[in-house]
């Protein structure tokens, strides 16, 4: 997969430096304007997947635009014209200030607790990497990922999955994971694979307009090479799981003996890119859309295998009603 990842860049990278011609914006308040809705335009990839009348967004925001303008009213304008697009990895990046729009989690429940987890990882816990991880009380292992921006290699999973491997199953936890790099993400997966897997899909925008991608180029997980976990494992999920960890979330529901539980994820399934406007200001947007296995969207996230809740009964106790049923299932299976 990261070989693909490697050739998928390379691939993005001619086609954005040969293929679009940026035209030429004055650096004035307009014109700003202009080149940000046509950088969007020409490379976002999701309008026609959400149903986003751009054209229409033009008409609506140009009005609001004006040479007498502050700077912080011009940002405060074009943000809310990106926030049409509902994506998290959209956002405009000033000096000042980075645009971002967080509604994909706001209204799902929170689903996650760090004081009730202290209550599980105590401080005896180890760590490796990126890595938390222990084993509890009923020989059930626990992982605790919080980031894929957090480093991991081959040396420290295999030190963690052979220290757990007398565990009767596995917890792997990725809540509140808001992403990072996908060569993390592809790493810790491998770890549950025995074969090549097809787990995704990815297409690159060929041109200009709104439906002109390349045809969807497959997207494998390949067995790590030493030491890898066989037994049943439950990956805990909740709505802030988004970008690599959405991904991540993917391929592990091609992995055998692995059970999806929590909430949807957030999300985020467009590889991000990067371009700057005439004043400095850079927008981040979404311009490669990743699909699943069988080539369905997961941009709005993926729904798990057991949906659960934390209550408020168990965390008065200060219980997590995630990690108690992973246990259960872990048991029963």
């Amino acid at each position: 997969m990261k070989y693909i990842f490697i050739i998928a860049l390379a691939f993005i990278g001619f086609i954005f430096s040969s293929c679009f011609d940026e035209d030429k914006f004055d650096n004035s308040k307009k014109g700003n304007f202009e080149a940000l809705w046509k950088i969007m335009d020409e490379h976002y990839c999701f309008f026609n997947y959400k149903d986003v009348d751009w054209n229409e967004v033009y008409v609506r925001y140009s009005e609001r635009i004006s040479e007498n303008m502050s700077n912080d009213a011009l940002f405060t304008v074009l943000g809310e014209m990106l926030a049409e697009l509902k994506d998290g990895h959209v956002n405009l990046i000033a000096s000042h200030d980075v645009a971002r729009y967080w509604k994909w989690y706001e209204n799902y429940p929170y689903n996650f607790d760090t004081k009730i987890q202290d209550n599980y990882l105590g401080t005896d816990y180890s760590i490796t990497g990126g890595l938390k991880y222990k084993m509890l009380e009923d020989n059930i292992g626990y992982v605790y990922y919080g980031s894929f921006s957090s480093g991991i290699g081959d040396g420290n999973l295999s030190q963690v999955f052979d220290r757990l491997a007398v565990c009767d199953g596995l917890i792997l936890d990725v809540r509140n994971n808001g992403g990072g790099l996908l060569s993390n993400s592809e790493k810790l997966a491998s770890y549950f694979f025995n074969e090549k897997t097809l787990v995704a899909h990815i297409l690159h925008k060929t041109g200009k307009g709104h439906d002109d991608f390349s045809k969807p180029y497959e997207m494998y997980i390949k067995p790590a090479g030493g030491l890898r976990f066989q037994k049943k494992a439950v990956v805990l999920t909740n709505r802030r799981c988004y970008s690599a960890a959405n991904d991540f979330v993917n391929a592990m529901r091609y992995a055998p003996n692995v059970v999806i539980m929590g909430d949807k994820t957030g999300g985020g399934s467009g590889l991000p890119f990067s371009s700057e406007l005439p004043n400095g200001w850079s927008v981040r947007f979404s311009a490669s859309p990743v699909l699943d296995a069988e080539k369905n969207q997961i941009e709005f996230g993926i729904d798990p295998d057991i949906l659960q809740d934390m209550t408020d009964e168990d965390m008065e106790k200060g219980l997590d009603s995630m990690i108690e049923r992973a246990k259960e299932i872990l048991k029963a299976r």
